[in-house]
């Protein structure tokens, strides 16, 4: 059975908890930038920023992640923000970001979304493209596991192979997958500057 984003972090959370120094700087490592961002989209000082960031791991550490939690990611952003807009209370010379700025500061823009409209357009041509190169069994587990979003066990159950074999198909198509489009991105590249 696969396990999902947030139960790999529960796993991380638990292992720290008993004492795993690994999976506590697993977790830091894995939240750290996205911490800083959201920071930096409620102040511009940077450095009170990274200040919180590192207080609230320190917090952590020296409660050993005692408290019991359904999201890790949910109770890292939340108890970030806590802290961070307590310090900045606390501290008059430290402002949150203008309201217009704070509230924009999480916009995204009609110009970012036509940008990412046309960049997603380019990269589904390119995969329909790759995908045309795959062999069938290939094609079938690729739309089996990610358009149908089956487990492993059910592409197993359905392609009548057994799960390691499934894994190891999904493998090779992904794979060949990232070679064809890296190929063809090169392609681009040279030709872009010809």
């Amino acid at each position: 059975m696969e396990i999902n984003d947030n139960e790999r972090d529960k796993i991380l959370w638990n292992q720290f908890k008993n004492g795993d120094d690994d999976s506590f700087t697993a977790v830091f490592k894995k939240y750290y930038s996205f911490i800083f961002n959201y920071g930096c989209r409620i102040t511009d000082d940077h450095s009170l920023v990274e200040d919180c960031i590192q207080e609230l791991f320190l917090d952590m550490w020296r409660t050993k992640g005692k408290a019991d939690i359904v999201s890790v990611k949910a109770y890292i952003f939340k108890a970030f923000k806590f802290k961070l807009v307590k310090v900045i209370a606390k501290n008059n010379r430290v402002k949150l970001l203008p309201a217009g700025d704070y509230e924009n500061s999480f916009e995204i823009s009609h110009e970012n979304f036509l940008i990412n409209k046309e960049q997603n357009a380019v990269l589904n041509k390119k995969m329909a493209e790759a995908l045309l190169q795959l062999s069938p069994r290939q094609k079938e587990i690729i739309y089996l596991k990610f358009y149908l979003n089956l487990n492993y066990d059910e592409v197993s159950d359905v392609m009548q192979i057994n799960y390691q074999a499934s894994r190891n198909l999904i493998y090779q198509a992904i794979k060949m997958l990232k070679k064809i489009i890296s190929f063809q991105l090169f392609c681009l590249f040279v030709l872009q500057d010809i």
